[in-house]
């Protein structure tokens, strides 16, 4: 059981965010200490009264209880009349049902109760904006809590702070286009703060077969458990399932994250660290006494405190954003793991062996409940009766049923529906580029196109006959020439996993048929993507040399919303590219887009030339009537930014 009594937690543990949002539906996600009674209201721009007031039924939320006081709740709610559009709706949430000292006689408590940080200055609750058209757009990807930069979604709230009733200035939504968290990049105070609030909050446990260590319990009281994780994780030497070879004999397992110190493998573990991430509130729960480390690891563990602190210091606001601005997410590599499913071999031999099959799988169990399942709850009506049979399995015991789970896991890891559309103007349409691979037939070794033939065909059938389209890829499909060439001779030399050789021109198959829909005659006229992954941003103008009026293409990468490049690195990286992929230069006809003319946007502020925008913080896409970029803009997570300036004529990067 857990340590603290259900009388002194917060109704409210995480949340709300907005999730799902049209004119007919209203998607939010909080994770409650109980089952909680909701109420919504919803009110009209500057409206002291409700125009709806509803007590939510059973069947507008959705209930998984994943610990002795950890309720997750998903609110989908369809309104009697259609939301107005193009103006702010405030909306509220009454809950009863928990005890705690602001809500000890089980009345309803609301949002400016029990999460005042939610609200804005002078507001008594969240709102939000539903727009007939996407005028201005957020976006990033890469958001690690101990990175010394600070955390962009702050600066999101500072637009909504300076928007405030000009609608016109905020954004109509956010995308999240990857890496919100790392679940295998863990700093060891965040560590700490996660086996804090599992024994907080009595998360359930797991037994964990292919372990050196008999549960997730056993886990956190390891003495390896802080900073040496990769002595937990599988055993290369006794299964060779779990070893990548190279030439020469040369051996590297599969997670080969170079931070899988504090790798995190329980369920547990995952869904403390959702919480974590987004919540100020949990952190109030949490006991930080440092473990027993050693002097070496006691010196990281301190220098990563101040950039935990100064995260958490963030919540507050990082959090308020998300509940204002409808957000959607899709998974990249580090919301599971490094490298995950880099490769046909990488996919073997991580599947084949119980231990690291169960940790890709609890990420993606944790990934359904925080984040796929606000994007499109409809998707996963199939999958939600497996997941309260294992919920209300670990009801009794507190530990999960091992059966249950591994069924579970075997269905995520065969479900193809995590990519999603959403019926915007224009229309948005976020790519699943993780699990759907086109794996080669050569060489298992090799990395897997982003998306097989059949994903690119369904991807195809569903941007047919649109005038516009917004497109969402975690890899941009554009990326910097040098940059991928570097990773085609590492791959070429065997060694895909130490350069993350993960880009759309990386397979031949996939950059083909990719390239192919993009002359296809029935293409839309105006392409934006939208990308991150790659901790550094640009912008590119995209033509067709034989037909440059059409299609239009922007690819847009903004990354990270708190992870940076290199600085050093990052400005030779620039240079170079620039020297060797000059509009001049022959090596552009050896490249798979050679058929495409590619120009990249400066950012105002740097020197002439250059392309790369290296600072953590979100960015910003303004769009005109027929969905085409008028502004695009970084901003950084501190202040400042730039913006990527249209280029003057069209010439190759």
């Amino acid at each position: 059981m857990s340590e603290r009594p259900l009388q002194s937690l917060p109704p409210v543990l995480a949340g709300p965010i907005l999730r799902h949002t049209t004119f007919d539906r209203l998607t939010l996600w909080l994770v409650g200490s109980c089952s909680l009674a909701l109420r919504l209201r919803l009110y009209r721009e500057d409206a002291s009264k409700p125009w709806m007031d509803r007590e939510l039924s059973e069947n507008e939320v959705t209930r998984i209880r994943f610990g002795d006081h950890a309720w997750l709740h998903l609110i989908d709610v369809e309104p009697d009349d259609a939301l107005p559009v193009n103006t702010r709706i405030g909306y509220d949430l009454g809950v009863s049902g928990a005890l705690s000292p602001e809500n000890g006689d089980g009345k309803e408590s609301w949002i400016e109760q029990w999460a005042p940080h939610l609200c804005m200055p002078g507001s008594s609750r969240p709102d939000f904006v539903i727009k007939e058209r996407l005028d201005r757009l957020a976006h990033g990807s890469c958001r690690r809590p101990h990175s010394s930069a600070a955390d962009g979604l702050v600066r999101v709230d500072q637009t909504l702070l300076e928007a405030r009733s000009d609608i016109a200035k905020r954004p109509a939504l956010m995308l999240m286009t990857g890496d919100q968290i790392y679940a295998d990049d863990v700093a060891g105070p965040m560590l700490r703060a996660i086996h804090s609030l599992i024994d907080c909050l009595g998360l359930y446990d797991e037994v964990l077969t292919g372990s050196s260590v008999s549960d997730s319990k056993a886990l956190r009281e390891n003495p390896d458990t802080y900073f040496h994780r990769e002595k937990l994780l599988p055993d290369i030497r006794s299964n060779e399932a779990l070893v990548e070879r190279f030439f020469g004999g040369v051996r590297k397992p599969v997670f080969t994250t170079a931070s899988a110190h504090n790798h995190l493998i329980s369920f547990n573990e995952v869904m403390a660290m959702y919480l974590l991430v987004w919540s100020p509130v949990c952190w109030h729960l949490v006991t930080m006494d440092r473990p027993a480390l050693s002097s070496v690891d006691a010196g990281v563990y301190q220098q990563q405190q101040a950039a935990i602190d100064e995260f958490v210091a963030g919540l507050p606001r990082a959090s308020r954003a998300l509940a204002h601005l409808p957000t959607y997410m899709i998974f990249d590599d580090h919301d599971v793991t490094d490298d995950w499913n880099l490769s046909a071999l990488w996919e073997a031999t991580t599947y084949e062996h119980p231990f690291s099959r169960r940790i890709v799988g609890n990420a993606l169990v944790a990934y359904l409940l925080c984040q796929g399942w606000g994007n499109n709850p409809d998707a996963f009506d199939d999958i939600m009766p497996a997941i309260r049979s294992l919920a209300s399995s670990a009801e009794q015991g507190a530990v999960f049923d091992q059966a249950l789970q591994d069924q579970l896991i075997n269905q995520l890891l065969q479900f193809e529906n995590w990519h999603y559309n959403l019926q915007t103007s224009p229309r948005i349409v976020v790519l699943d580029t993780r699990t759907r691979r086109w794996r080669s037939e050569l060489n298992r070794a090799r990395p897997s196109g982003l998306l097989d033939w059949e994903a690119l065909s369904e991807f195809q059938q569903d941007i047919m006959g649109e005038k516009a389209v917004i497109v969402v890829s975690p890899a941009p499909m554009f990326g910097v020439k040098l940059i991928e060439v570097i990773q085609s001779v590492f791959t070429f030399f065997g060694k895909p996993l130490v350069v993350d050789a993960e880009n759309w021109m990386a397979h031949r198959g996939a950059a083909s048929v990719l390239l192919n829909i993009f002359r296809h005659s029935r293409t839309p006229e105006t392409f934006v993507i939208l990308s991150g992954d790659v901790h550094y941003s640009f912008a590119y103008d995209v033509r067709l040399r034989h037909r440059p009026d059409r299609p239009r293409i922007w690819q847009i990468t903004s990354s990270g919303i708190k992870n940076e490049f290199p600085h050093t690195l990052m400005e030779w990286l620039d240079r170079i590219n620039r020297w060797l992929y000059a509009p001049w230069s022959p090596l552009n006809w050896f490249t798979k887009r050679r058929r495409m003319r590619v120009t990249p946007r400066e950012p105002e502020g740097r020197d002439a030339g250059e392309r790369l925008w290296n600072n953590a913080g979100i960015g910003i896409v303004e769009l005109d009537e027929e969905g085409a970029p008028t502004n695009i803009t970084q901003l950084n997570s501190r202040s400042g930014g730039t913006q990527f300036l249209k280029p003057e004529r069209q010439d190759d990067d």
